[in-house]
Order: structure tokens, then sequence, then C-alpha cells
């Protein structure tokens, strides 16, 4: 049977979609990449926010549409199939069957009655079929979240917080390492907390160090790190490794005490200016990374002020921010929702006019710098290239770096690189000789 498979919504979905597509190959099915011309179609939704719930219905209509010819099974898998199941199949008759999260331990059985074809019941067992770049790869660390912060659903969906046990992680990483892979970044929904449910611990630092001894990965990134779960041996850890990125990211969603209780996050904005000031005195290079919310209910100018004085005082590396989206499920779904959607957009506007600026001068410090770059693809002028540093994470938010190179290169190759120019975020450099391997 001819399959598409349409994978939406983060990494920790796409490492869904990737264990998906192995079950499938282990089973002998033929993938295919436009559903038009599939006999089949899985569409693995995301549900986590009103934009994402939006896109996943849109692309549902959208490949119904097209089913009753050679396309004669739709199924619908994910998030969103998991947080509103009954809705989707009452207003989608037309799907065969909607899959949700906790039913995955069945995906095979399930997917063999719905296709009429056998798929192999071990997902997450079957070896991963890359879904992107060959060089790089996410590995999920565990699932689930403990922290119940006010605005977010995702506890609901992906239910309590599990770790994978270290020596699953390992084999896969060194699995990754021997088909090619060179980048491996680490997610979770609160990467800080793994193993904590082992033992009342937190292990990350432990786990770091068994992954930087694999052979054959140059860059292990970490992702999604809580401020008051860094502990200094976790930043000592990252900065003596050898092959661990000091690339931090730590959504830390408000700059202001206040909301930061209204969020249910936990610490305060005097913790989150301390670890960053440990990470950045322990670690000299190191990147920070943050997301924060703009118009949370009951959010005053005075709290949007915070923000905006934590920008300034942190000075990130890279930051996205977001206005808050009101979702069923959450505490803060009953809150005043108070704060106007224009007044939500300025606030957000303010926030990344700040950030670009304060951005766009520290990047020029990294003007007659050397880093080391990954090659992602070729510009169409000239012989330019276009890669990331480990300066940069791989889902496109933090940006580029643009390389003049002095011979022919394929995507993958890692090269040295000096800085001479920066475009706002991206950087522009030029290949110098001592070629990395």
């Amino acid at each position: 049977m001819k399959i598409a498979v349409i994978s939406l919504g983060c990494a920790k979905n796409l490492v869904d979609t990737e264990n998906l597509l192995g079950i499938l190959r282990e089973s002998g099915q033929e993938f295919t990449s436009s559903w038009k011309d599939a006999d089949a179609c899985i569409i693995n939704t995301c549900g986590f926010i009103t934009s994402a719930k939006e896109e996943a219905l849109d692309t549902i209509e959208e490949v119904l549409a097209h089913k009753g010819g050679k396309l004669n099974r739709v199924i619908v898998m994910g998030c969103l199939a998991k947080r509103y199941k009954p809705d989707l199949e009452a207003a989608f008759p037309d799907v065969d069957r909607v899959i949700s999260i906790d039913e995955y331990g069945h995906l095979g059985q399930i997917l063999s009655e719905t296709l009429g074809v056998r798929i192999a019941n071990d997902y997450g067992k079957a070896p991963r079929v890359l879904a992107g770049k060959p060089w790089m790869a996410y590995v999920r660390i565990a699932d689930g979240c403990n922290n119940r912060c006010s605005y977010c659903a995702i506890p609901t969906i992906r239910g309590r917080f599990i770790s994978r046990p270290q020596e699953d992680i390992v084999r896969e990483v060194r699995d990754l390492a021997a088909a090619g892979v060179k980048e491996i970044n680490l997610i979770a929904q609160d990467s800080s907390m793994y193993g904590f449910d082992f033992d009342g611990h937190l292990h990350l630092s432990e786990l770091l160090k068994k992954l930087d001894a694999v052979d054959g990965v140059r860059w292990i990134r970490v992702l999604y790190l809580y401020p008051d779960e860094i502990p200094d041996d976790l930043i000592d850890t990252i900065n003596s490794s050898s092959h661990i990125l000091p690339y931090f990211d730590i959504p830390v969603q408000h700059g202001g005490d206040r909301m930061l209780k209204a969020m249910h996050r936990r610490g305060s904005r005097a913790l989150i200016e301390e670890r960053c000031r440990a990470i950045r005195s322990r670690v000299p290079n190191a990147v920070l990374r943050t997301t924060l919310i703009a118009g949370f209910p009951g959010e005053t100018e005075e709290d949007h002020q915070e923000n905006l004085s934590l920008v300034r005082a942190v000075h990130f590396d890279h930051l996205g921010a977001f206005t808050y989206s009101k979702e069923e499920g959450t505490p803060a779904f009953d809150m005043d929702d108070n704060v106007p959607e224009e007044v939500k957009e300025q606030r957000k506007a303010e926030i990344m006019k700040l950030q670009e600026s304060i951005a766009a001068e520290d990047r020029k410090k990294m003007i007659g710098t050397t880093a080391e770059v990954l090659l992602e693809s070729k510009h169409p002028l000239g012989n330019m290239y276009i890669g990331r540093s480990a300066f940069y994470a791989p889902d496109g938010v933090d940006g580029c770096v643009y390389v003049k190179c002095t011979g022919q290169h394929s995507p993958g190759d890692m090269v040295s690189v000096k800085i001479t120019k920066t475009a706002k975020q991206d950087l522009i450099g030029e290949e110098i000789d001592n070629a990395v391997e």
C-alpha cells in the first residue's frame, strides 16, 4: 500500500511521525510525499494552541476533499486526536479512524484493522525513519509534563512526566550516529527534569556525560530547560564536555513575579537572572534562548515593562515572543482574558523590537571570530551556502549563517568559517582553510 504521512506541529510530534514511518517501513509499506498519489493518508496533528488546531482542521478538510478515488483511507492521530477525539469523529465522519496518543501502544493493530494490511505492532521499537535532514535528528528523552503551568494544555494531552531509560537513549543516539547523523537535539516538555521520576533526583547531567562519549556525534544540544532545574553541576557538565553544545534553551515566559505566579511558574525573576548570570560566568561562550508571553490575563502595562526590563537585563541571544492563547482545559481558561488582542500584539511587537536591537548589537561582537558551521543548503547566488553554527538551533527560529565557500560542498558538510558581517539575526562569513572533517 502507498501511504502518505503528514506531520504537523513541533519536534516532539515529528519524533512520533518518524516512529510511525519506522513501523510502516518494517511492514513493507511504500511511502509517498504526495497524499494525492497515495492509497491512504495519515495526518499527525498538533493541538497545542489555536493556530495549530486551525492548521490541523484545515489539513483534514483538504485531504478529505480528495478522498474517494485512489485515496480511500484517511487516518488522524496526534495531539488534536487526543484532545478532541469525540469532536473530530463527529465533525469528520469520513475519517476512517481517529487515534489518540494513549492508543499508540496498539498502533500497529489499529492501523492493520483500518488499512487492511499488516502493520507491525512495535511502535517506538522499530528503527525510526528520519523525515527531515539526514545529518540532524531529534531524540526525545521524556514525555509528558508535571508542571501544570496555568496556560498550558500539554499535561492534559501528553499526561504525566515519564523519562526514558538512559540505556534506550544512549542506544538510539549510537544508532543515529552510525547512520551518519552529526547533530542530536534532545527534547522533552521539560528536559531539565529528566530522571526525576526514577528516584526523586535530576539525572540530566549524568545522561549528558554518557551521550558525550558516543562516537560519531559532533553536536548534542539540549532544548527546554526550566530555570529552577539548572544546577551548577549541569552547567559544569556542559562546559567541560566535548560534544554537548553550550546552548541553554530556557523558556522563562515572563519577567515579572506577579505574572509568573499567575502562570503557575516555579521560581522568580531574581532566580531567572541569577541562573543566567551563573551560566555566563561558568560558560564563557554560552548561548541563551528564551520565550516570553505577552498579554496573559491580568497583565498590566507595569507587568509588560517587567518583560522588557528582563530582556534588557539578560541580553538573551535568541528570544521569541507569543501572544497569550486561551486554551480549553487549562486553569487560565476561566480567567478574565482582559487584555485586548491589539494590546497583546503591540506588547509582543515591543518585546521583539527591543530584542532585535539588542541582538543586532551583540551579533557585531562576533565579527572576526571563527565558528564550525554545518552546511544545509546552497544559496542560489554564487558559491554561497546556508548553514548553522552551534549558535543556532535547527528549528528555524534563531537564524542562520551565510558562508562564502572556497570549494564545492554537500549538505551536511561541516566547515570552519570566519565571521565577517552580520545581517539582523544572521551571520555572514567565509570558509577558512582548517576544514572540519
